[in-house]
Parts: C-alpha cells; structure tokens; sequence
C-alpha cells in the first residue's frame, strides 16, 4: 500500500514509517522538522528512514512543510494517491500546553481540520490518527476504558486532542469517511524525545544529577514500548473502521458510533510504578540515581491503566516487550547515539 505518515520525523511517527517500509509499504512523510526539541534527534531519524528504504526499496518520499499549510497538505494529496493515511504529526507535551496553547491550536486543530478536509476529498479508505490516554483526565475508574466518557480532560493538551476525536466523528458522520483514533499510554524506548521521563532520566543518572519524581514518585504509568506501538498503529490502519451495527442511540457508546468512526486505547494494560521503572533504568545503567521528590504537578494525572481488551478483539493486538527489556534497549541506543 502506499500510506501517509505525518509526524515522520517525530517518536512514533519514525517507529510507524520504518516499520511499513520493512513489511514492503510506499511511503510518504510529511513532517515540518520543528525545535521543539533539539531538531538534529529528528534529522537522525530521517536519514535512518532514509538507509530502510534503501535496503528495503519499498518507495519512500519526504514532504519537509507545516500540516498548517492548507496549500501543502493539499498539493500533497494531489501529488500521491494514499491507501491509508496515519496522522501522527502533532505538538506534544502536556505542560508545554499550559505555557504556549496557540501552539497546540495551529498543531493539533488547524492541521487536523486540514488532514480531514484532504482525506475526504481524496475518498481515503482509512484514517487513523493519534490520541492520548491523557483524554481521561479527571476519571479514576480504572482501568481506563474507552466505552467510558472521557470528557473532563486536565490540561489544554488533553482538550485539543479529545476535540480531534469529535471531529473526526463528524466527518465519519457527514462523509463516511472511515477514522480510528488511538489513545496512546506513555510510550518509551529508542529514539525518545529529550523531554520524556526515560531520557531525561537516563541522562541525569550517567552525569550524576538529580531526577525529579513528581507525586513524591507514587504515580503509575502505562509504560509501552514504541515498537509494540507501532504495530498496534499499523494493525489499526489495516483495518478500516465501520459502523457498529448493535450502536444504540439511546444509550451510546463513546468508543463506537452507527458511523464508520471508533475509538482504542493501545497500552500495555499492566501499570509499573514510576520508582520501579527508575530500578530497572538503575540496573542497566549499572548507577544508582539522585532523586528529587516533588509534589504533582498542574495537570498532571497520579495513574494510568489501559483497558486495551477492544483493540485486542479487533485487530489481534497485544504487546510484547515487558519493561525491563524495553529500558535495556533504550539505554543500549542513548549510549551509542550518544557516543
């Protein structure tokens, strides 16, 4: 097939890519290579999608503009004929969301709106497009279920892609436009962002500086290797979505709808305390860490639990890669990109 990837340059955007390459797929990024972190990480990561379409010669086309661009996104759809298309591309962060919302908005709303408009135009078979466990916000019920409302999100961040999911219904609604969102739970492993937990932490550790745990360290996380992700990403997308046909109007389902539209959660479905995945950063790095407790942060939720029975059913995902192992590999990559 030859399939979208937008956010190519990004974490998962870059995992997604480099595995459709390796199964044989055409594909065509589209990332604007921004510095909300340090840009040279991205750039590393496209020469390496690069060398994969090299040894692979599946077909590989980077498009280096702003999803914001009305005019690029659509000289884009009207270049290449797609498949599929996976929108990963979006401004991340949940606390850069309190310091600078307008980014979020061009980001994560302008650019959607911009995806959705091109995929209904050009009668794109599926859709699929990248959510966040953080949608749940303010519910404790767990684990986390997507047949459960999630409409009181924490942080703006939160709110912008909740609101992608709305949207994208009214589009499966209006157009039938087939979409899937997927509600991502903490994503780790090689070819992290500088900004998340492991790489800070790691880097902190190896130069023998404090890490901070916020929540005095008591929060529990999701943690789910990148390359279960993306599979699960591409299982999802392989699948278009369709009606549910036991959807009820009187009592609607949030995950489902009588439009081709739904919602997955995709963790790991197995919550590790943060302390206890700063042991196992501890035991590859052969270090122990200087800890720094600190209260929760604005925003920020104690726990994450991914209820991912769903997406198990229907598209046969379930990762695979227990913690430890995805740490040790994480590490094994920081010291060789870091020399």
């Amino acid at each position: 097939m030859k399939v979208l990837v937008t956010g190519n340059a990004g974490f998962i955007g870059f995992h997604v890519a480099k595995a459709l390459l390796e199964r044989g797929d055409e594909v065509v990024g589209f990332d604007i290579v921004n510095d909300y972190y340090d840009p040279k990480l991205k750039e590393a990561r496209l020469r390496l999608l690069e060398e994969t379409n090299r040894l692979t010669n599946s077909g590989y086309h980077f498009i280096r503009a702003n999803l914001a661009d009305r005019a690029a996104v659509e000289t884009c759809f009207a270049d290449h004929k797609f498949d599929r298309v996976v929108h990963l591309a979006a401004q991340a962060g949940v606390r850069y969301s309190v310091e600078n919302p307008h980014a979020y908005v061009e980001s994560n709303i302008v650019a959607f709106t911009n995806i959705l408009e091109a995929c209904r135009h050009a009668d794109i078979a599926h859709l699929t497009y990248a959510s966040t466990s953080s949608v749940y916000g303010a519910n404790t019920n767990m684990p986390f279920s997507e047949h459960r409302p999630a409409d009181h999100p924490l942080q703006f961040y939160a709110a912008t892609k909740r609101a992608n999911e709305l949207m994208a219904h009214s589009y499966s609604h209006l157009f039938r436009l087939p979409t899937t969102g997927l509600r991502f739970f903490t994503v780790y492993g090689p070819w992290g962002r500088p900004d998340m937990a492991l790489f800070l932490f790691t880097r902190n550790i190896l130069a023998g500086e404090p890490i901070k745990l916020f929540n005095n360290g008591n929060h529990t996380r999701d943690f789910t290797y990148v390359e279960d992700i993306a599979q699960g990403v591409i299982r999802a997308s392989d699948q278009p979505a369709a009606p549910s046909a036991g959807w009820d109007s009187d009592d609607p389902d949030p995950a489902t709808s009588n439009a081709p539209w739904r919602i997955f959660n995709i963790g790991n479905n197995n919550p590790v305390k943060l302390t206890q995945y700063v042991e196992a950063l501890e035991e590859e790095l052969g270090r122990k860490a200087i800890v720094e407790l600190l209260p929760l942060q604005p925003g920020d939720v104690p726990d994450t639990f991914a209820d991912t029975l769903a997406l198990q059913a229907a598209v046969g995902y379930k990762p695979v890669t227990p913690v430890r192992d995805g740490v040790g590999a994480f590490v094994a990559w920081f010291r060789t990109y870091n020399n």
